[in-house]
């Protein structure tokens, strides 16, 4: 029995887990089916009853009953039902004197749902229980508190007004009699119910304006209500009833009248006030009801303010002290106390009490004057906090403290030093609330606010606005407070040097210029208030800081602008002789800063400004000439080193000046030491510094050079190290290289800078410390980009400092050559080319790797490199070659740079085209030289003129165009013939009777010949730019070729080589050139093809004969160019050229011309060029062109050897050559014409190439092949052979004239029965992505089709021709079979016979093309005769084809036989279908069954009969098939054999019909609509052979033909009550086939099945099959609810379960509703199998849980009840069975409580209360298995156990029991 017991317990238990999680699904379908509001009332509705005593867990029950109610809908409230419900709640919260328990609450929300929806009801139901002293009393005004507000969380509060608020005079009138009454204990409830009605009403009000509902009776109430708990509950010594009338008092002003208001004032706002001396809590609840009353009487619309201000004085005075309420201190008045007790608590609080502070600081009275120095210092104290929002109060503070003169002496000076760091304050501090609240939990001193509406918020300050706050702040003190003038002074000259103010330099500059306007008629005074503190800093230290802070022009606050004016007005601090100088210079500099968007806008703004802080300093120095001064101010400048940091730059234009200060010291022990202390204290890690500190040593070295290359040598000699040191360097940190770099960079900078600001007059003396060392070959190994950067300066400095003529040639480099051009001649540097190696070593190219990286940094040293390259190679010596090639070696590759970023790589690029340019001057002795210098850079760079990224030609074209400027410069600064220099008229017109020998002349100005430009090769690389796709490409590019033809007619010509008339010509046609170049210049927007136009037909007269074949032979580079305008516009070039110029060629010159336009085909791959490219060659050889005569060879030799050599050179042809690119055609293809149009050849090679076709081959290997692209071997030239024959029959059907024609027609059959064969390899080449046979055999496909005239089985191929997928080409052929039969039906009986033979062959895709058409064709086989019978018989010999396709196809082609001969093969075609239903290929099974659908209805019964039984039983077998086609055949066709169901094999049948009947219904519903479809067919079908009644109606009803889900399970329940009427003896077989498709694939069928199931056993009354399976679909039911994941599945769960609960075996079922009449016997055990007994104190499930579980337990009683009825009816009077069977059940069942209560037993019934009557009535009037002992009254709860005067009627009772009508109470029980 345990056992059993337990295995049921566990169902159960699982069943609910299920059921709950249901309800709380992802899927709204099974939330919404699992939750039935009504069944859940029902449930929960019989369990309550039990009361909290019976039912451990009934908190729970009533929160599920609130959510149940809750989610009804409108339709679905059955008022007398929601009374009945109400009644059970308030039953239980009268019956106990308990406030606020777990259940009560509960309890009390099921009255809140149900007022929802009755407010009336529910109403009614409280006050019934309001009147009198009744216990429930407090209860009640809870529920209605609840009702009236949102703590229930259920209904929106609006909702809730809206309900509650027109019922409020019920409600007030109710309880006002009562309230006097009530005790302090529950003064708190009532409160806080006036509380949410207050707040309710107050929420209608302003909603509902037009519809007041506080009418006079509903406002006296109020006001009753409001007095009471004004001066009675509010005095309470009970600290809650205090607080929470507060609370309520706060609510109801807002309602009451203003005269109310007016005369509670005085007693009120003390009454709130008195709270803030509590706790915290009280307190913020006292804010929240004293805002409330603040708001209603003071910003009330109806009058004026019913506060003063000394009203509200006394209440902000009340505040203020709020921040003490945790302290000892009883002194709470005093806002010094206050202020410094504000550092003990929250920010909030300390806020809040500074804002009061600065509001009442200016209205108090004279008695607080006496306390200002306690208020000064508790401010003081308050100086350190950091909060920003405390810190912007106490700044605010500070000003009003100010201007109430609070702030004297020492501690004015600290105030104003608060608001002067403060105006420093930056961005990168930050404090914020979140983070002071965080420290302080952190700290233990933050209390959580318990009331959320009330917590206090401060809004973020941030640190900009406390800046600004304080700025004005300070302004504010300095114009508008005289009393502050002598604290402000000398006080804010202080605040001048310390770093910490440095932000705040602008504000207290303008201040300081303030108060020296305003004083500047105290100079004296001024002065001597400066020299009187001490603590004042001196005015070297102002100047040395003003004039570094001086360094940003664009700092905020015009911070230049307000130094320099400063600076005037502290003229009188210095030496007097200073003023005149600066009011002179000053206001320049302030112009010059005046407008900061003018001066962004010139790029080297901060040098210039720093160059005249510089100057200004220098010039300043010199007017005070006074050394000692000097001296001081230059400690000044050491001593602020500090002050900086080292990553910024003030630190720079520090070194700088001291540097110029220095340099105006004779002292050379004070310059020695301070450029120490300047070394030392230089960060030279930081570029920026180090740039700054070697300024600083150039200036210095100006008047002391010997010390600073001293120093400098010093500093060197320290970094070197030994060897032994650099050893051990290898295992140091990388850091130590770092260093190293940093200070090598230092170094050079410093050698560098001495060398540009050192005098002329000592630089030739140490010419060699600076260069003619090896100092430099020490700097050559910093890795660091700036290190790197500051080297290159160094050399190129010194570089330009040893050069004077070059200076002059290339720019002023540097102050040191200036200065040394003033000294003589320059000289040479011998030592160029190291330092050239130098320069390239550090600019970070790798000879042979080119770039090593490309960082921005590297990019800017790249680009100082390139600068001092061409300094170098500007020096003498000349160049030589291989200097030369090694520097463009390395530079060139500069022109591949990104454009981004273009600041960085534009100037490097412009750089890298000086220094090209720079190499063309330098090289070579004479123009010839140059000539060849200048072709060797344009070959150079050529890779970048003709590149494909565009940025990338701009830049060669541009450098081409440079280098050609600098030639023609260079050129006309020589000699013409004539011996004139420079440019001149002989030129151009050459006196040609002069022939002068060019020796006479100088070797260094002897100009190049023509000849030496390579104009030839050079037109052709420029020509094709001029049709560039960018502009500027076009524009440089003629501009190019200009210069080329303007140098090349002004450059020598050999006498006699040209006529005048030519010459002419030239420069007409140079003329012309020149002005498309203007026009490209005034309008980039002209046509671009027009303009090429003009530029070829110009360059094609100004090139000579040699330079127009140059042209053409290298025109191969031009065409391949990247570019396709630029190719296209070089073969248009070309043909230009041939067709003006072509009669000066010659036959070589043509032959390899067309050589180099065959080259260039080759190798361009875009079509349309090739294309124009092969017309050029046509152009040249078009009177050359000639075919060969195959024809006239063939017709002498054999036949089949001349094809098959054709086929070949055809196959190479197709497999190396693109054949639709051939200019003039392809000559094998005039070979194939001239086959076809022979009248004897072209029967032969027809013949042959279908031989060709016809040939086997192995498919296998083609489709291997088709992955690999290489062609070797045999095989692939079989392939190329085929596709020759392929393209020889296109040829042939389009090109044989009258005599091809007549052959195709001839040998009609055979070529279309070998193009059908051969579409089948075609389509399977394609479908492994072979694309090109198909294409080439559609093609001669068509063909065919133009050639004997079929229109229409062309199109059907250009429709379906390259469809890759299986039916799709299968379809083409039948379509193609088809068309074939209508049009040349006499051809038909020729092709199938080929076909036939084609089954056989190896290549399986050969045989399904074969199948296909074969297939088709027998449909038009009446004429056929005996071909008939052998097409028959192969069709059944190859449905065993290991081909799916063939077999397929064989049995499609059996059932196509026509209607007329197929009877005759009836036997043979089902045999076949039989055989393939079982087939192992799906595709083949639906095959069958579709072509059994197509022939049943045409074959005779005799021939259906014999296989009728195994036909439907493997037609079931497919109806489970995935396929969904599959399943509506399979039930189509088992409905279209019912039509042979009738004879002899009936009964056989009929089984059949029963066993699929299920499956038929399950699939009514399928998720296909064909399958729905079909079975709704199949049952109309079989319905005549079950002979069942009424089964007809059925299928006719509108359900059975609907496709929606509600209206399928009507038709199931009506359905299944037909099947339980009529079928009973099916039953058992249909749950068999509906349980199994519980585990179907399609969720939708296992959902059908589990309704159709629960349908059947809810619907039966057959007792043995609800005993069967009852408890298994039940626990299918729970399984599939907790594992399935199929929504519809859960949802069909849930509803299943509730079908099964509301089924007609429930007992609460046969009696109506579950509320109406209960079963005790149910009730007790439904109680149990809950936990809801008194044993039972948890519910393990939840709340919802509950009432699933009993619902589920009472349905699993009453199952085995009905099984022991229908066990008591079998037994007749076997006494000893009925035992047996009793015990065996027993010993099945859980053990629950008072389960022995349903046996054969007499009842005697004692009622007491609630529904133990209708369990009495059940019992005694209805079952008849009891006897009353006679109560009729219900007894009070408490005193049941009291039986005064019963005791007769119970020994009446079991008198009877034991007497009259023994026998039969016992058998009924």
């Amino acid at each position: 029995m345990a056992s059993s017991s337990s295995g049921n317990s566990i169902l159960a238990t699982e069943a609910v887990q299920v059921l709950v999680s249901s309800l709380a699904d992802e899927s709204p379908i099974v939330r919404d089916a699992s939750m039935n509001p009504l069944l859940v009332l029902d449930c929960c509705s019989i369990v309550a009853r039990g009361g909290r005593r019976r039912v451990g867990n009934i908190a729970g029950l009533f929160q599920v009953m609130a959510h149940a109610v809750r989610f009804l809908d409108k339709k679905d409230v059955d008022s007398s039902f929601m009374s009945k419900l109400a009644k059970i709640a308030t039953a239980e919260i009268v019956s106990s004197k308990e406030l606020n328990a777990d259940w009560q609450r509960a309890a009390s929300g099921l009255l809140v749902s149900i007022g929802s929806h009755l407010p009336n009801l529910m109403m009614e139901e409280i006050f019934l229980h309001l009147s009198g002293s009744h216990s429930a009393l407090p209860a009640m005004v809870q529920i209605l508190a609840d009702f009236a507000s949102d703590d229930a969380n259920l209904f929106p509060l609006i909702v809730k007004a809206l309900q509650f608020t027109p019922r409020i005079k019920g409600v007030l009138s109710r309880i006002l009699p009562i309230l006097g009454n009530v005790r302090d204990v529950h003064r708190t409830i009532f409160a806080n119910a006036f509380r949410c009605w207050c707040q309710a009403a107050w929420l209608y009000s302003v909603d509902f304006p037009s519809h007041s509902i506080l009418d006079a009776d509903v406002m006296s109430f109020l006001n009753s209500a409001f007095e009471l708990l004004l001066r009675v509950w509010a005095t309470s010594r009970d600290l809650k009833v205090r607080v929470s009338s507060v609370e309520a008092l706060g609510e109801m002003v807002g309602l009451i009248t203003r005269i109310q208001i007016k005369a509670a004032l005085p007693r009120l706002v003390p009454t709130v006030l008195d709270l803030y001396r509590k706790d915290q809590d009280a307190a913020f609840v006292a804010t929240h009801s004293l805002h409330n009353i603040l708001n209603a009487s003071l910003l009330s619309e109806s009058g004026p303010p019913m506060l003063d201000f000394e009203d509200l004085t006394v209440i902000l005075s009340t505040l203020l002290p709020v921040v003490s309420i945790n302290n000892d201190s009883k002194d709470h008045s005093d806002f010094s106390v206050g202020l410094k007790k504000c550092r003990l608590k929250e920010e909030p609080l300390t806020f809040g009490a500074l804002c009061v502070l600065k509001h009442l600081l200016p209205r108090l009275s004279e008695a607080w004057h006496a306390k200002r120095p306690l208020l000064v210092e508790a401010a003081k104290s308050l100086l350190d906090e950091q909060g920003l929002g405390v810190r912007k109060a106490i700044s605010e503070l500070i000003v009003v403290m100010a201007s109430h003169c609070y702030l004297v002496g020492p501690s004015a000076e600290l105030f104003v030093e608060y608001l002067v760091r403060h105006c420093a304050i930056s961005e990168k501090w930050r404090g914020d609330l979140d983070s002071s609240k965080e420290m302080l939990r952190s700290s233990g001193n933050y209390s959580p606010i318990q009331y959320k509406r009330s917590e206090v918020r401060i809004g973020s300050v941030t640190p900009t606005e406390l800046r600004a706050i304080c700025e004005k702040g300070l302004l504010l003190l300095t114009v508008t407070i005289p009393e502050m003038e002598h604290i402000l002074w000398p006080f804010l000259l202080k605040m001048l040097v310390p770093q910490t103010y440095t932000g705040a330099t602008a504000v207290v500059c303008r201040c300081i210029s303030e108060l020296c306007r305003r004083r500047s008629s105290y100079h004296s005074t001024m002065l001597d208030d400066c020299k009187a503190r001490a603590d004042i800093p001196s005015p070297e230290e102002l100047i040395a800081r003003l004039l570094v802070l001086l360094h940003d022009p664009l700092a905020r606050d015009q911070l230049a602008s307000q130094i320099l004016t400063v600076l005037c007005y502290l003229a009188p601090l210095f030496p007097k002789n200073i003023t005149l100088f600066w009011q002179d210079e000053i206001p320049k500099m302030k112009a010059y800063v005046s407008d900061t968007e003018d001066l962004k806008l010139d790029p080297s703004y901060q040098e210039t400004w720093d160059n005249m802080i510089i100057n200004f300093l220098a010039e300043s120095l010199d007017v005070i000439e006074d050394i000692g001064w000097v001296i001081s101010l230059g400690n000044a400048f050491s001593r602020q080193y500090e002050l900086y940091s080292k990553e910024v730059e003030h630190s720079a234009l520090l070194h700088r000046c001291l540097g110029m200060l220095l340099q105006k010291v004779d002292d050379k022990a004070y310059v020695h030491d301070k450029i120490d202390w300047m070394y030392k204290q230089a960060d030279i890690t930081i570029p920026a510094n180090r740039l700054g500190l070697a300024k600083a040593m150039g200036l210095v070295a100006a008047s002391h050079l010997d010390t600073v290359l001293d120093k400098l040598k010093e500093i060197l000699d320290n970094v070197g190290e030994s060897f032994f040191q650099r050893f051990l360097s290898f295992f140091t940190d990388w850091n130590r290289s770092e260093d190293s770099d940093d200070i090598h960079a230092a170094l050079a900078l410093m050698y560098g800078y001495a060398a540009r600001y050192a005098p002329s007059s000592v630089i030739e003396a140490r010419i060699d410390a600076l260069v003619g060392t090896n100092m430099l070959s020490r700097l050559l190994h910093v890795r660091h980009p700036t290190a790197k950067q500051a080297v290159i300066t160094a050399i190129d400095l010194l570089v330009v400092l040893d050069n004077l003529f070059n200076l002059k040639a290339w720019g002023d480099n540097g102050l040191a050559v200036i200065n040394a051009s003033e000294s003589g001649a320059p000289f040479p540097l011998k030592k160029r080319d190291i330092l050239l190696d130098y320069i390239l070593t550090l600019m970070g190219i790798d000879e042979n790797e080119g770039f090593s990286d490309s960082s921005l940094e590297l990019l800017r040293t790249q680009a100082l490199a390139l600068n001092a390259c061409t300094t170098l190679v500007s020096v003498e010596p000349k160049l030589t070659i291989e200097t030369r090639n090694y520097v463009m070696k390395a530079t060139l590759c500069f022109f591949a740079l990104p454009n981004e970023p273009s600041e960085v790589v534009d100037p490097l690029i412009d750089n890298l085209i000086t220094l090209l340019c720079a190499i063309l001057s330098t090289c070579g002795e004479d123009g010839r030289s140059r000539a060849e210098q200048l072709m060797h850079i344009l070959k150079q760079i050529d890779q970048y003129v003709c590149s494909p990224v565009e940025y990338q030609r701009k830049r060669g074209c541009r450098a081409a165009y440079e280098m050609l400027l600098k030639f023609r410069t260079l050129c006309m600064s020589g000699y013409c013939l004539l011996g004139c220099q420079g440019s001149c008229t002989h030129n151009k017109q050459i006196d040609h009777t002069l022939n002068r020998s060019l020796s006479s002349f100088p070797s260094t100005y002897l100009l190049p010949s023509r000849n030496a430009l390579c104009l030839g090769d050079r037109i052709m690389v420029y020509l094709p730019r001029c049709a560039d796709t960018n502009s500027e490409v076009r524009k440089t590019s003629a501009q190019i070729l200009d210069l080329f033809f303007s140098i090349a007619l002004s450059l020598p010509r050999i006498p006699n080589s040209s006529s005048g008339a030519v010459i002419e010509l030239s420069y007409g046609a140079l003329s012309s050139l020149e002005d498309v170049i203007a026009i490209l210049r005034s309008d980039a927007s002209i046509d671009p093809s027009e303009v090429f136009n003009r530029v070829v037909s110009s360059v094609c007269i100004l090139m000579t004969k040699d330079e127009l074949v140059t042209c053409l032979h290298n025109c191969t580079t031009a065409i391949c160019d990247k570019i396709k305008s630029s190719a296209e516009g070089a073969v248009q070039a070309v043909i230009e050229f041939v067709s003006k110029r072509g009669s000066e060629l010659s036959d070589v010159d043509i032959a390899r011309t067309a050589q180099s336009l065959v080259s260039a085909a080759a190798h361009v791959a875009e079509r349309h060029l090739r294309q124009e490219t092969l017309g050029a060659v046509s152009f040249l050889f078009q009177m050359r062109y000639s075919c060969l005569p195959v024809s006239s060879l063939a017709e002498n030799t054999s036949s089949k050897v001349v094809f098959h050599e054709v086929l070949v050179a055809a196959g190479r042809d197709i497999a190396t050559k693109d054949l639709s690119r051939l200019r003039g055609g392809w000559s094998m293809q005039d070979a194939f014409y001239a086959f076809s149009q022979h009248a004897v050849l072209s029967v032969l090679f027809l013949e042959h190439v279908i031989t060709v076709l016809n040939q086997p081959r192995d498919l296998k290997v083609d489709l291997d092949k088709a992955d690999n692209s290489s062609h070797h071997g045999d095989g692939q030239i079989e392939d190329d052979i085929l596709q020759a024959a392929i393209f020889a029959l296109t040829a042939f059907f389009r090109g044989g004239g009258k005599n091809g024609k007549k052959t195709v027609e001839q040998s009609y059959s055979s070529v279309l029965a070998a193009l059908l064969v051969q579409l089948g390899s075609c389509h399977a080449l394609s479908s492994s992505g072979k694309q090109e046979p198909l294409r080439a055999l559609l093609i001669a496909f068509q063909a065919f089709c133009e050639c004997v005239g079929d229109l229409e089985m062309g199109k059907i191929l250009a429709r379906n021709g390259e469809s890759n997928e299986n039916e799709k080409w299968i379809t083409l052929i039948g379509d193609l079979a088809s068309c074939i039969s209508i049009k040349r039906p006499k051809e038909v009986s020729n092709i199938c016979l080929i076909l036939s033979k084609s089954l056989v062959r190896e290549e399986r895709f050969r045989r399904e093309a074969a199948a296909a058409a074969l297939s088709e064709f027998v449909r038009y086989g009446d004429g056929f005769g005996s071909l008939l019978d052998v097409m028959v018989e192969e069709f059944c010999r190859h449905v065993s084809d290991e081909s799916p396709t063939v077999r397929r196809l064989c049995l499609r082609g059996l059932v196509q036989i026509p209607p007329v001969h197929i009877i005759s093969f009836a036997s043979q075609i089902l045999q076949v279908v039989l055989a393939l239903l079982e087939d192992i290929d799906e595709s083949v099974q639906l095959t069958a069954v579709s072509c059994l659908l197509m022939v049943l209805e045409s074959l005779p019964n005799d021939a259906v009969e014999p296989v009728l039984f195994n036909m439907s039983v493997r037609l079931r077998n497919l109806q489970l098939s995935m396929d969904t086609k599959m399943r509506a055949n399979a039930f189509a066709a088992f409905g279209a054999l019912s039509n042979y169901g009738a004879g002899t094999q009936r009964e056989a049948f009929l089984e059949q019909v029963h066993a699929a009947l299920p499956r038929l219904v399950l699939h009514l519903h399928d998720d296909d609509s064909s399958v729905r479809w079909a079975c709704r067919s199949t049952l109309k079908r079989i319905a005549p052979l079950m002979e069942l009644e009424g089964f007809t109606s059925l299928l006719n009803a509108p359900s059975f033909n609907s496709d929606h889900r509600s209206d399928y399970e009507d038709f199931v329940r009506d359905l299944s009550k037909h099947f339980t009427q009529y079928l009973a003896s099916k039953i058992d077989t249909y749950m068999a086939s509906i349980l199994q498709a519980f585990d179907s694939p399609w969720p939708i069928i296992q959902a059908n099945a589990i309704y159709f199931s629960t349908s059947i056993i809810a619907l039966s009354d057959d007792q043995r099959i609800l005993s069967l399976y009852s408890s298994q679909v039940f626990g299918m039911l729970v399984g599939k609810m907790s594992r399935s994941g199929d929504a519809t599945v859960r949802a069909t769960c849930s509803s299943a379960l509730g079908l099964l609960l509301k089924s007609s075996n429930s007992p609460s079922s046969r009696s109506g509703r579950l509320d109406q009449k209960e079963d005790p016997v149910s009730l007790s055990i439904v109680y149990s199998a809950c936990g809801l007994g008194t044993k039972c104190k948890n519910d393990v499930f939840g709340p919802v849980n509950v009432v699933v579980q009993a619902a589920l337990s009472s349905l699993y009683l009453n199952q085995h009840f009905n099984k022991l009825k229908l066990d008591k009816a079998d037994r007749g009077n076997e006494a000893i069975l009925e035992a047996e069977k009793c015990l065996e059940w027993l010993n099945s069942q859980k053990p629950v409580y008072d389960l022995c209560m349903c046996f054969g037993v007499p009842l005697i019934t004692r009622t007491s209360f609630s529904e133990r009557f209708y369990n009495e009535k059940l019992i005694v009037q209805v079952l008849g298995i009891g006897v009353s002992i006679g109560v009729e009254a219900a007894i009070n709860w408490g005193v049941e156990e009291v039986w005064a005067g019963y005791e007769e009627g119970v020994s009446k009772a079991i008198l009877e029991t034991m007497t009259e009508k023994k026998d039969e109470r016992g058998e009924r029980a």
